[in-house]
């Protein structure tokens, strides 16, 4: 923004994205780093700009507390007090629903501590100066900013960082660098190459580093580099092998917290569909009381979870259907059989699942979303059908960001 007009703003609101929003003569401008009510001496282009002065702070306005915030694009509401911020997400939910109609209570959002993110996508870039960088994208950039000292990520995955280095400089890949998912399980770190390649020459090598770094496997792509130790987690107590690069909620204690909410709701049912049902994270706490069918898109993850309840002790029933529901949704008499359905989508949500449901007889629903937008989509489809939805939980799975989980219970009227 070298060239771009210097001029006075005051922000009104957060956007969704959580950027401040200013009304201007010339429309809106995003002001990254900025809080509701301050006036700002901004850089602007287009509309978007970059603080120069705060000439009004907010009163909500606090010290970040990590070192690399502002440059690092993981977090961008480190800077705004614990009380405002926690409202800014159950309000997140709020508008989403309102914009749709929905006319419903929803309750604080659930917070969430640092160093309790267990999963993580971590991206590792080569400078021009040769040196290797770990850490997360920069804001609107393909530019790694160094997060070694990442106080969201658990300390197991933040000290692994300039591990993933070592690792990361045996693969070859492109300028915006080579990108790993690890994950913190009880047994060691379970680390995925998604974007970076591995010469054959140099596979022996990747091996005995792998291994000497300490990490407890090492995947490229669906293929598994080695394995000292499977990757186990925990659904409602039932020990899970992970497969590789499969799905897992970003936090322990955020999934302590939906499952609760989950199996609260569907406490008396005797036949539950698991829909998005990944390697089990409801499916299995449910079963504790219930029959439950798990449906999902991903083979890999239907044969965790088939191989930990098969080895569990005390469940009722579990049976698993691979199934692509966004392009095969269970049809309304096919869901007759149940008497309650949770279902967990992607970010893009459910919508040709949530249409089926609103033709079935269905008299229990939970919905788990991590994108308000889409929850608020699929759920006018229930509400107009006839369901009723109950006050909706905010969950703060991802910690300093904008973006939300939620619970939201349907019951027929």
């Amino acid at each position: 923004m070298q060239d771009a007009a210097i001029e006075t703003v005051t922000v009104g609101t957060i956007g969704h994205k959580g950027d401040g929003v200013a009304e201007t003569p010339g429309g809106k401008v995003f002001v990254p780093l900025s809080l509701p009510g301050e006036t700002l001496s901004v850089a602007r282009e287009g509309d978007r700009a970059r603080i120069v002065e705060i000439l009004a702070p907010s009163p909500d306005r606090v010290p970040a507390p990590c070192p690399h915030f502002g440059r690092c694009g993981g977090c961008s509401l480190q800077h705004w007090d614990r009380a405002a911020y926690l409202e800014f997400k159950r309000r997140a939910v709020a508008e989403a629903l309102a914009d749709r109609g929905l006319a419903v209570e929803v309750l604080p959002a659930r917070a969430l501590e640092p160093g309790t993110r267990r999963r993580a996508v971590i991206a590792v870039q080569r400078r021009a100066d040769g040196s290797l960088v770990a850490g997360f994208r920069e804001r609107l950039s393909h530019t790694v900013a160094d997060a070694t000292g990442c106080l969201v990520v658990t300390p197991a995955i933040r000290e692994a960082m300039p591990r993933l280095v070592r690792l990361a400089d045996l693969l070859t890949f492109d300028r915006k660098g080579a990108v790993f998912t690890i994950i913190d399980t009880e047994t060691g770190l379970d680390v995925s190459v998604q974007d970076g390649k591995l010469p054959d020459a140099r596979r022996q090598d990747a091996i005995a580093t792998a291994l000497k770094l300490g990490f407890g496997r090492v995947s490229i792509g669906a293929e598994t580099l080695v394995e000292a130790r499977a990757p186990i987690v925990r659904f409602g107590g039932v020990p899970v092998t992970l497969p590789s690069g499969g799905f897992l909620q970003a936090a322990a204690a955020a999934e302590a917290t939906l499952t609760d909410l989950v199996t609260t709701a569907v406490a008396g049912a005797k036949r539950i569909a698991d829909l998005f049902s990944g390697a089990g994270t409801f499916t299995l706490p449910m079963a504790r009381f219930a029959h439950v069918h798990a449906v999902e898109g991903e083979a890999r993850a239907l044969d965790a979870l088939t191989r930990a309840a098969r080895q569990a002790k005390g469940l009722k029933p579990v049976s698993v259907e691979v199934r692509d529901l966004n392009r095969r949704p269970l049809m309304a008499k096919e869901l007759a059989r149940f008497d309650a359905v949770v279902f967990d989508p992607p970010r893009e949500g459910a919508a040709p699942q949530a249409k089926e449901l609103a033709k079935s007889a269905v008299p229990l629903i939970v919905a788990v979303s991590c994108n308000p937008a889409t929850l608020a989509r699929d759920a006018r489809y229930l509400v107009d059908a006839g369901w009723r939805l109950d006050p909706v939980t905010p969950v703060d799975q991802f910690l300093w960001s904008h973006h939300v989980e939620a619970v939201a219970v349907f019951r027929r009227r």
